[in-house]
C-alpha cells in the first residue's frame, strides 16, 4: 500500500520504515529540516537499536523517500499515520494536541480521494471522535474516515515491536472500512499470530493510557514497599521475587530503583489524571497521583543517600553518575532520574562528571554545567561516590578492582540494584542499594 507516515520523531520514523520492511510504500513527511535532511540520507537521529540499518536500507531501495511537503503526502498516499508527539503542557498536567490537530487541518484540507487517517500518537480520550468531527468539516466532497491505531514500543525494542507486536489494537466508528485497510496493512503479523483487537476509538484511546498507567502503577508500588523494607531492615528484591512468582502478579516492572522517567509514562499518567477530571471522574484516578509522588521521591532520596555516603555534606565532593539516558539501549534523556538526581547533587555543591555510552550529546544540552566523560572509569577518576543510574550492560560488567584503582573513596550507591553486589563488597567497596 501506498503509506504516508505524519511526524517522522522517534515513532514516526520508527513505524516509516518498519511499514517498508512489510513491503509498503512509504512517504515520511517532517517539517523540520535537519531532522528531514538526516533521515532523507538515511541517518537516523537518534539511538534505536536496528533502526538504522532498517531506514537506509529502504532509503536506498527508494520503498521510502521523506517530504516536508504535506501537498506530497496528499498526492502520495491512500493510508495516513498521525505519529507526531503529545508532549505534555507547560505548567499542566493535560497533553498539548497542537501538533496532532496541526497535521490533520494542513493535510485534510489537500486531499482529492477518500483516504483513511490512523492515529499512532498517545492521545487523551475522546480524540479521535474530536478530529473525525474536524475532518468533516475540512474535506472537499471526499471521504475522510479516522480511526484509531495505539503505539506500544519500548525504547531499545521498537522495531521488534512493531514488526512482531505482542497485540494490535484498532479503534473504529461503526461506518467505514478502517479494519479490512488494517488487516492488509498488518497482514504479516496477522498471519504470524499477533491478535488483533477491534473497538470503538474511545477504548482504544484508553488502552493506550491505561497500559501506561498500570505499569506506571507497578514500578512504583514497588519502590513503595522498597521504602517500607528500607523501615524495616528487609530485602525489597527478595520480596519481589516471592511476590513475582505469583501469576496473578508477575516479576516484570517489579525491579526497585531510581524509579522510571523518559517521554512516555510520566507524561502519559499526568495527562490521564487531566482528562479523567475534565470528564468528571478525577477521582477516579487520584491513586496516579501517588504513583507519580513515589516515582518523584526516589530520585530525591538517592540524593538524600549520596549525601549520607558521602558523610552528611556534598560540598566539594566528587561524585561519578553512570548513565544519563532514561533507560538502557536508548539515548532519550527526557525526564531522567539519572540527569535529574546529577543535577540536584550538584545544586548541593558537588562536582559531578556524567558518563554514558549513547546519551552524551543529549544530556549536554539539557544540562551544560554539568561535566562529561568519554568512559565510565575516565568519570570515576578521584571520585568519593560512584552512582550507577542507567543499567547499562557495560556498567554491569564493570570490574569493582579496575574501578577501586581510579576513585578516591570506595564507595558505590546501586541505582538500579543491577551490580553483583557481593563482588563490590568482596573487593573492599562500600555498596549501597
Amino acid at each position: 500500500m501506498r503509506i504516508v507516515v505524519l511526524g517522522l520523531g522517534y515513532l514516526g520514523a520508527t513505524h516509516a520504515a518498519c511499514m517498508a520492511e512489510l513491503g509498503h510504500e512509504v512517504l515520511g513527511v517532517e517539517v523540520e529540516q535537519s531532522k528531514r535532511e538526516m533521515l532523507a540520507a538515511g541517518e537516523v537521529p537518534f539511538y534505536e537499536p536496528g533502526l538504522p540499518e532498517l531506514l537506509s536500507k529502504h532509503i536506498q531501495s527508494g520503498r521510502m523517500s521523506v517530504t516536508g511537503s504535506y501537498q506530497d503526502a496528499a498526492d502520495f498516499g491512500d493510508v495516513f499515520f498521525i505519529a507526531v508527539g503529545t508532549p505534555q503542557k507547560k505548567g499542566e498536567y493535560g497533553a498539548d494536541l497542537r501538533y496532532v490537530d496541526a497535521a490533520l487541518e494542513e493535510l485534510v484540507p489537500l486531499l482529492t480521494r477518500d483516504a483513511l487517517i490512523l492515529g499512532k500518537s498517545t492521545v487523551p480520550v475522546g480524540t479521535s471522535r474530536r478530529l473525525s468531527e474536524r475532518a468533516d468539516e475540512l474535506a472537499k466532497d471526499i471521504d475522510v474516515e479516522i480511526a484509531w491505531n495505539p503505539e506500544f514500543l519500548r525504547e531499545g525494542y521498537a522495531v521488534r515491536d512493531t514488526l512482531t507486536p505482542d497485540r494490535l489494537v484498532l479503534g473504529v466508528f461503526p461506518s467505514g472500512n478502517a479494519e479490512s485497510v488494517a488487516r492488509e496493512i498488518y497482514a504479516t503479523a496477522l498471519g504470524n499470530g499477533t491478535p488483533l483487537v477491534v473497538t470503538d476509538p474511545p477504548s482504544a484511546e484508553l488502552v493506550k493510557t491505561s497500559a501506561n498507567a498500570f505499569l506506571a502503577t507497578k514500578i512504583s508500588f514497588i519502590n513503595a514497599m522498597a521504602e517500607v523494607c528500607d523501615a524495616a531492615g528487609a530485602d525489597v528484591k527478595a520480596v519481589a521475587d516471592a511476590i513475582g512468582y505469583d501469576a496473578r502478579i508477575g516479576r516484570k516492572f517489579l525491579n526497585a530503583g531510581l524509579g522510571f522517567g523518559g517521554g512516555c509514562l510520566p507524561k502519559d499518567i499526568r495527562a490521564f489524571m487531566a482528562r479523567a477530571g475534565e470528564l468528571g471522574a478525577a477521582e477516579a484516578l487520584t491513586f496516579l497521583r501517588e504513583v507519580d509522588n513515589v516515582n518523584m521521591r526516589r530520585r530525591t532520596r538517592m540524593v538524600e543517600l549520596t549525601r549520607e555516603i558521602c558523610g552528611g555534606s556534598l560540598l566539594g565532593a566528587r561524585i561519578a553518575v553512570l548513565g544519563a539516558a532514561f533507560k538502557p539501549e536508548s539515548d532519550d534523556v527526557r525526564d531522567s532520574p539519572a540527569l535529574n538526581v546529577a543535577g540536584q547533587i550538584q545544586l548541593q555543591g558537588a562536582s559531578v562528571t556524567v558518563y554514558d555510552p549513547k546519551a552524551i550529546e543529549n544530556s549536554r544540552q539539557l544540562f551544560p554545567t554539568l561535566d562529561y566523560a568519554t568512559t565510565a572509569l575516565e568519570a570515576c577518576e578521584q571520585a568519593d561516590a560512584v552512582l550507577v543510574l542507567t543499567e547499562w550492560d557495560e556498567f554491569i560488567k564493570l570490574d569493582p578492582m579496575h574501578v577501586r584503582n581510579v576513585v578516591r573513596r570506595n564507595r558505590i550507591i546501586d541505582g538500579r540494584m543491577c551490580l553483583r553486589g557481593e563482588e563490590w563488597v568482596a573487593a573492599g567497596w562500600d555498596y549501597r542499594t
